[in-house]
């Protein structure tokens, strides 16, 4: 190849520090779930330190004082746990799909682990996935917000369903475009 192409070609690589950075972002993801499971294992055998802990980080309040987990506060920190999880799923899609898709073949055809999606991943499967898992935390924020509607107010109630919708209308959208982009005999593979 001449020197131009070869460069530009080859400029892909730039990418590869903001996978790593990204699974730096997912290291501290992982610390966080840990953290976070140690308090409710901790606040569920009555340490207080550990409730209170949880109660501020999930900003739960109450007209009485917490002194035990309740339903409430168990389903907050859990759908908070899960929430961890969905972004660590989505950061997984970006670093492995994107990574596959613009730098370079990981290789993993037989590899019993290979997830099933990306032996036909490409740019759009990935946007399309992306939107979804998007939606999903989204939809998880947004009950979060919903058990503890007591702490909020209309306006943020309001504002993040709006946003929800909005994820959820952009979402079906992107997968319009793909399938109108897309020719049927693609899609029937």
């Amino acid at each position: 190849m001449r020197p131009l192409p070869t460069l530009i070609f080859a400029s892909r690589w730039l990418q590869l520090p903001l996978y790593l950075g990204l699974i730096l972002a997912q290291t501290v993801y992982v610390f966080h779930f840990w953290v976070e499971l140690l308090h409710l294992i901790k606040a569920a055998l009555g340490d207080t330190a550990a409730l209170g802990q949880l109660v501020s980080s999930i900003g739960y309040r109450s007209d009485a004082a917490v002194t035990a987990l309740n339903e409430t506060i168990i389903m907050l920190v859990v759908l908070a746990l899960i929430d961890v999880v969905m972004i660590s799923n989505l950061l997984i899609m970006v670093i492995v799909g994107g990574y596959e898709t613009f730098v370079s073949r990981l290789r993993l055809e037989d590899h019993p682990d290979q997830p099933e999606w990306l032996s036909h991943v490409n740019a759009s499967v990935l946007k399309v996935k992306l939107a979804t898992a998007i939606i999903g935390i989204s939809s998880i924020h947004l009950l979060k917000t919903f058990i503890n509607a007591a702490n909020y107010d209309l306006k943020v109630l309001m504002w993040q369903t709006i946003i929800h919708v909005v994820f959820l209308l952009s979402a079906l959208a992107i997968a319009l475009t793909d399938r109108l982009m897309t020719p049927s005999e693609e899609r029937r593979r």
